[in-house]
């Protein structure tokens, strides 16, 4: 059986410099250790999170490292497999990781990771996913808002009847 050739130095540096441009404009990065999830299980996740417009990318610790470091933040060390989750929108991709997590025996499980600049561990990605998402949040004010105007002919209405009453 003959050994994989091994990577070039030039290859590396293209995978590093693709995630570090990936990294531009990411409001969250999440480490995650997919041991435990098959091929199957492994394609269903990269689904979702395109389906939601996050990247997963599976890459050696030390490019991964790397990258971080050299796009200005400052990244934990990593051991073990490694996904990293690339999220313009953090909510949004804590809660497809979290959701999926559920349905897949806690796979795959939250290394860590960095929110606006500030390192997080897996409990804090777990509130994250808890919040409403952006949308959800425009949502509910919205009602909010289509509510007020019902509210206030209701008390229009309640006052009227009331200077009826006391006539």
């Amino acid at each position: 059986m003959k050994a994989k050739p091994k990577a070039k130095k030039a290859d590396k540096q293209i995978l590093v410099d693709s995630l570090k441009a990936s990294l531009e404009g990411a409001q969250a990065l999440y480490y995650t250790d997919f041991t435990g999830l098959n091929v199957k299980r492994m394609t269903d996740l990269r689904r979702r999170f395109r389906k939601a417009g996050v990247e997963y990318v599976v890459i050696k610790n030390t490019l991964a490292l790397r990258a971080v470091n050299e796009s200005g933040l400052v990244a934990q060390r990593l051991k073990g497999p490694t996904g990293v989750v690339v999220a313009k929108d953090a909510i949004t991709a804590a809660k497809v990781l979290s959701d999926f997590a559920k349905e897949n025996d806690q796979k795959p499980a939250v290394k860590g990771g960095i929110y606006e600049g500030n390192a997080v561990d897996e409990a804090m990605v777990k509130k994250l996913a808890a919040l409403p998402t952006r949308e959800e949040a425009l949502s509910m004010f919205a009602g909010y808002l289509n509510s007020i105007p019902m509210m206030f002919a209701l008390a229009l209405d309640a006052r009227k009847a009331q200077l009826e009453g006391s006539n």
